[in-house]
């Protein structure tokens, strides 16, 4: 089971520059590809999930278009071929 992620600009330090990886989670749910992730980019989970283990307020995570806060969250499954997008809110003023 392969899935798509896109990463954002701020995030690709901890890939090497990548702007996709491709991740192969255990299961497939949201909870599962962050712990994939982190396999591949040691370090990115912290700047996605808070100490609590949930997603950060201010990270906005898209599965096929899907915002997972209206969905099920870290429990929103992810299909094989999916792809994810983790996009940092943007603030101003």
């Amino acid at each position: 089971m392969s899935v798509s992620v896109r990463i954002p600009t701020i995030l690709r330090t901890y890939t090497d520059g990548a702007k996709d990886l491709s991740v192969e989670p255990g299961e497939p749910t949201l909870a599962a590809l962050l712990d994939a992730l982190e396999a591949a980019a040691p370090g990115i989970r912290a700047r996605v999930l808070d100490e609590s283990g949930a997603l950060r307020r201010f990270v906005n995570v898209y599965v096929d278009e899907e915002d997972v806060r209206f969905t099920d969250g870290l429990a929103t499954p992810v299909p094989d071929g999916a792809s994810v997008s983790i996009i940092p809110a943007v603030a101003g003023g």
